[in-house]
């Protein structure tokens, strides 16, 4: 005990600066962890306040996991998400790492900084937003795409009823969005290598192409395993905004922009199961880990310096 005590106080300044983080993730992380037990349980509002209601609402077990996995949507919802996540992870991996790499060799740092303020831009517009941005390209009657096929002699698509088109319009417009993001963190990464390393390289006679395979890439690569792994937690999550707000709820696109997330919602919406909802999110959090851990070990066995833990 007294070498506890003596710890604390030899590291005193550094737990009253992690004091305020700690206090952060108690309250908003962990605390509300108590309310998994909602996905138990058949939630009604009968008392007079939250505790009151859950205490008085009947357990039902499992039975409020049964909405996902017998309804008939359950394999199309399932496909939509892992197959459209799997792709954003590949996708969002190559394109940020090939851009920030591009942005990071150009000359001029002023044109430079352009380009990444310009695709930084898409990232902090809501998917309200950029959904009628889309629908004034897309639009059935007014909208740019059609009037430039009528002007050319071709007829109009009803865009927002045909599904060939949505998984490529989904994938384009999440890229589109999310790259600014995801370049600047690797671009920040680039910056914090060691310019003595290339200095060496050029010396040697390297041409850039090998510089950038031999240093840059190498030494990303802890940032790319990470990133990955915490990217493979997530694929049973959806983006909530770009599968609903950007289709338009559109009821025929349903087959490709049905995710787990817009599916809780619709049926949270329309049979009003607070437990059912709550049950979703704790399958999709429990996956997440159960993932993120295998990927961590995988990760861990062929290359330990890299694992996240």
């Amino acid at each position: 005990m007294k070498k506890i005590i003596q710890r604390l106080k030899l590291n005193k300044e550094l737990l009253f600066l992690a004091m305020p983080g700690t206090i952060w993730f108690f309250l908003f992380a962990y605390l509300p962890m108590f309310g998994v037990i909602i996905a138990f349980k058949k939630f009604r509002i009968a008392g007079s306040n939250f505790f009151d209601s859950l205490i008085k609402s009947d357990w039902v077990g499992f039975d409020n996991f049964k909405f996902l996995f017998k309804s008939s949507d359950a394999w199309i919802i399932t496909k939509n998400t892992v197959v459209y996540n799997s792709i954003f992870i590949i996708l969002g991996i190559v394109l940020p790492v090939f851009v920030a790499i591009m942005v990071n060799e150009l000359l001029n740092k002023k044109l430079a900084k352009f380009y990444q303020s310009a695709m930084f831009l898409p990232y902090f517009l809501s998917w309200v937003v950029v959904s009628y941005c889309l629908f004034s390209f897309l639009s059935p009657e007014k909208g740019l795409i059609n009037s430039m096929l009528v002007h050319f002699g071709h007829e109009k698509v009803s865009w927002y009823s045909e599904i060939k088109y949505w998984p490529l319009i989904i994938i384009i417009m999440s890229q589109w969005k999310g790259i600014g993001y995801n370049t600047v963190v690797y671009l920040a990464s680039i910056c914090g290598i060691d310019k003595s390393y290339y200095e060496a390289a050029m010396i040697d006679g390297a041409t850039k192409w090998q510089q950038i395979k031999y240093i840059t890439l190498p030494l990303l690569k802890p940032v790319i395993t990470i990133l990955f792994i915490l990217a493979v937690g997530k694929i049973f999550n959806a983006d909530f905004g770009l599968f609903y707000q950007l289709p338009k709820d559109s009821g025929a696109l349903y087959p490709v922009t049905n995710v787990i997330d817009t599916y809780v919602y619709r049926g949270l919406m329309s049979m009003g199961e607070v437990g059912m909802s709550s049950a979703a999110a704790l399958y999709q959090s429990v996956v997440g880990f159960i993932l993120i851990m295998i990927s961590n070990f995988v990760v861990k066995k062929i290359d330990n310096e890299n694992a996240l833990f």
